[in-house]
Protein backbone atom coordinates (compact mmCIF):
# COMPACT_ATOMS: atom_id res chain seq x y z
CA UNK A 1 0.00 0.00 0.00
CA UNK A 2 1.00 3.46 -1.06
CA UNK A 3 2.35 5.39 1.93
CA UNK A 4 0.35 8.39 2.47
CA UNK A 5 2.53 10.15 4.89
CA UNK A 6 6.19 10.52 6.07
CA UNK A 7 6.93 7.94 8.55
CA UNK A 8 9.75 5.07 8.53
CA UNK A 9 7.71 2.67 6.86
CA UNK A 10 8.16 4.74 3.36
CA UNK A 11 11.93 3.56 3.86
CA UNK A 12 10.47 0.45 3.99
CA UNK A 13 8.68 0.16 0.87
CA UNK A 14 10.59 1.93 -1.67
CA UNK A 15 14.06 0.41 -3.26
CA UNK A 16 17.46 2.07 -3.28
CA UNK A 17 17.28 4.25 -6.11
CA UNK A 18 14.20 5.79 -4.65
CA UNK A 19 15.92 5.89 -1.69
CA UNK A 20 19.29 8.07 -3.19
CA UNK A 21 16.69 10.19 -5.11
CA UNK A 22 14.79 11.10 -2.08
CA UNK A 23 18.07 12.07 -0.07
CA UNK A 24 19.71 14.26 -3.30
CA UNK A 25 16.39 15.88 -3.29
CA UNK A 26 16.83 16.92 0.45
CA UNK A 27 20.07 18.19 0.07
CA UNK A 28 18.95 20.19 -3.01
CA UNK A 29 16.09 21.50 -1.30
CA UNK A 30 18.97 22.52 1.71
CA UNK A 31 20.52 24.88 -1.00
CA UNK A 32 23.14 22.40 -2.25
CA UNK A 33 23.85 21.95 -6.05
CA UNK A 34 23.69 18.31 -6.08
CA UNK A 35 25.18 16.24 -8.91
CA UNK A 36 24.62 12.25 -8.76
CA UNK A 37 24.33 8.92 -11.71
CA UNK A 38 21.35 6.35 -11.62
CA UNK A 39 23.66 3.68 -12.04
CA UNK A 40 27.08 1.59 -11.97
CA UNK A 41 29.93 2.76 -10.68
CA UNK A 42 29.94 5.20 -7.95
CA UNK A 43 33.67 4.97 -6.85
CA UNK A 44 32.19 5.53 -3.28
CA UNK A 45 29.87 8.20 -4.00
CA UNK A 46 25.94 9.02 -4.83
CA UNK A 47 25.46 12.10 -4.49
CA UNK A 48 28.27 15.16 -4.98
CA UNK A 49 27.29 18.30 -3.18
CA UNK A 50 28.33 21.90 -4.09
CA UNK A 51 27.93 25.33 -2.60
CA UNK A 52 25.53 27.37 -4.96
CA UNK A 53 27.97 30.01 -5.31
CA UNK A 54 30.43 27.62 -7.10
CA UNK A 55 28.15 24.88 -8.36
CA UNK A 56 31.42 24.18 -10.74
CA UNK A 57 34.11 24.08 -8.02
CA UNK A 58 35.29 21.54 -5.38
CA UNK A 59 32.38 19.65 -3.46
CA UNK A 60 31.94 20.70 -0.10
CA UNK A 61 30.47 17.57 0.73
CA UNK A 62 29.68 13.42 -0.61
CA UNK A 63 27.24 11.57 0.27
CA UNK A 64 27.31 7.28 0.35
CA UNK A 65 23.71 5.87 0.74
CA UNK A 66 22.27 3.01 1.70
CA UNK A 67 19.10 1.40 1.41
CA UNK A 68 19.83 -1.57 3.76
CA UNK A 69 16.67 -3.65 5.11
CA UNK A 70 18.74 -6.11 7.23
CA UNK A 71 18.27 -4.60 10.36
CA UNK A 72 22.32 -5.01 10.74
CA UNK A 73 24.19 -1.81 11.86
CA UNK A 74 26.56 -0.17 9.58
CA UNK A 75 30.06 -1.43 10.30
CA UNK A 76 33.02 1.19 10.56
CA UNK A 77 33.97 -0.72 7.20
CA UNK A 78 31.74 1.48 5.61
CA UNK A 79 32.51 4.43 7.36
CA UNK A 80 35.87 4.05 6.93
CA UNK A 81 35.54 3.52 3.00
CA UNK A 82 33.55 6.82 2.61
CA UNK A 83 36.94 8.67 4.51
CA UNK A 84 39.42 7.04 2.25
CA UNK A 85 36.74 8.56 -0.97
CA UNK A 86 36.79 11.38 0.98
CA UNK A 87 40.68 11.74 0.87
CA UNK A 88 41.12 10.54 -2.39
CA UNK A 89 39.36 13.47 -3.61
CA UNK A 90 40.37 16.19 -0.90
CA UNK A 91 36.64 16.68 0.09
CA UNK A 92 36.65 17.08 4.06
CA UNK A 93 32.95 16.52 4.69
CA UNK A 94 30.91 13.30 4.38
CA UNK A 95 27.58 12.42 5.13
CA UNK A 96 26.36 8.42 5.32
CA UNK A 97 22.54 8.30 4.73
CA UNK A 98 21.04 4.88 5.37
CA UNK A 99 17.42 3.21 6.53
CA UNK A 100 19.54 1.01 9.29
CA UNK A 101 21.35 2.09 12.50
CA UNK A 102 25.03 2.66 13.03
CA UNK A 103 27.45 0.25 14.98
CA UNK A 104 28.90 2.27 18.38
CA UNK A 105 32.38 1.76 16.51
CA UNK A 106 30.74 3.55 13.20
CA UNK A 107 29.45 6.67 15.32
CA UNK A 108 32.80 7.21 16.81
CA UNK A 109 34.76 7.15 13.81
CA UNK A 110 32.37 9.58 12.38
CA UNK A 111 32.31 11.79 15.19
CA UNK A 112 36.42 11.79 14.56
CA UNK A 113 36.34 12.20 10.78
CA UNK A 114 33.80 14.91 9.65
CA UNK A 115 31.15 12.45 8.70
CA UNK A 116 27.42 13.21 9.69
CA UNK A 117 25.90 10.17 9.88
CA UNK A 118 22.12 10.01 8.75
CA UNK A 119 19.52 7.36 9.61
CA UNK A 120 15.46 7.06 9.28
CA UNK A 121 14.59 8.39 12.46
CA UNK A 122 17.58 11.68 11.76
CA UNK A 123 15.97 11.41 8.01
CA UNK A 124 12.76 12.22 9.28
CA UNK A 125 13.43 14.61 11.78
CA UNK A 126 15.04 16.95 8.89
CA UNK A 127 12.32 16.12 6.37
CA UNK A 128 9.92 17.49 9.65
CA UNK A 129 11.86 20.65 9.30
CA UNK A 130 10.38 21.59 5.97
CA UNK A 131 7.45 22.72 4.75
CA UNK A 132 4.41 20.97 3.92
CA UNK A 133 4.70 21.52 0.42
CA UNK A 134 8.29 20.69 0.59
CA UNK A 135 7.44 17.43 2.63
CA UNK A 136 5.22 16.20 -0.18
CA UNK A 137 7.27 17.02 -3.00
CA UNK A 138 10.26 14.32 -1.22
CA UNK A 139 7.34 12.27 -0.40
CA UNK A 140 6.48 12.89 -4.69
CA UNK A 141 9.97 12.09 -5.54
CA UNK A 142 10.23 8.84 -2.80
CA UNK A 143 6.83 7.43 -4.24
CA UNK A 144 7.76 7.90 -7.71
CA UNK A 145 6.98 5.70 -10.72
CA UNK A 146 7.25 1.83 -9.10
CA UNK A 147 8.88 2.89 -6.55
CA UNK A 148 8.55 -0.54 -5.12
CA UNK A 149 10.60 -2.50 -7.79
CA UNK A 150 14.09 -2.92 -7.57
CA UNK A 151 16.29 -1.05 -10.14
CA UNK A 152 19.19 -2.56 -11.67
CA UNK A 153 22.53 -1.64 -10.61
CA UNK A 154 24.68 -2.47 -13.54
CA UNK A 155 22.16 -0.55 -15.94
CA UNK A 156 19.41 1.01 -14.28
CA UNK A 157 16.42 -0.55 -15.86
CA UNK A 158 13.63 -1.49 -13.85
CA UNK A 159 14.18 -5.85 -12.56
CA UNK A 160 11.36 -8.23 -13.15
CA UNK A 161 10.45 -11.01 -10.65
CA UNK A 162 11.61 -14.02 -11.50
CA UNK A 163 11.09 -17.63 -10.83
CA UNK A 164 14.24 -20.37 -11.49
CA UNK A 165 13.34 -22.95 -13.78
CA UNK A 166 14.22 -25.75 -11.72
CA UNK A 167 12.36 -24.19 -8.94
CA UNK A 168 13.59 -22.30 -5.72
CA UNK A 169 13.70 -18.75 -4.33
CA UNK A 170 12.09 -16.04 -6.37
CA UNK A 171 14.80 -13.57 -7.47
CA UNK A 172 15.05 -9.77 -9.28
CA UNK A 173 16.35 -10.05 -12.40
CA UNK A 174 17.23 -7.16 -15.04
CA UNK A 175 14.30 -6.85 -17.45
CA UNK A 176 17.50 -6.49 -20.31
CA UNK A 177 18.79 -9.68 -20.04
CA UNK A 178 20.59 -11.41 -21.27
CA UNK A 179 22.23 -8.19 -22.52
CA UNK A 180 22.62 -7.37 -18.39
CA UNK A 181 22.93 -10.15 -16.12
CA UNK A 182 22.19 -7.99 -12.98
CA UNK A 183 19.92 -9.81 -9.97
CA UNK A 184 19.18 -10.11 -6.95
CA UNK A 185 17.27 -11.95 -4.52
CA UNK A 186 13.87 -11.12 -3.50
CA UNK A 187 12.76 -10.35 -0.34
CA UNK A 188 10.23 -12.51 1.80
Amino acid sequence: MRPQAWGLEVFSVIEWRRFEALVEALFAQAGFVTRSQSHGADGGVDIWLHSRHQPDGIPVSIVQCKHWQSGKPVGVDKIRELRGVMAAHNVHRGQFACTAHYSTDAREFARTNQIHLLDGPALLALIAKRTPEQQQALLDVALDGEYWKPTCVKCGTKMVLRTPRNGGKHFWGCANYPACKGMMMARG
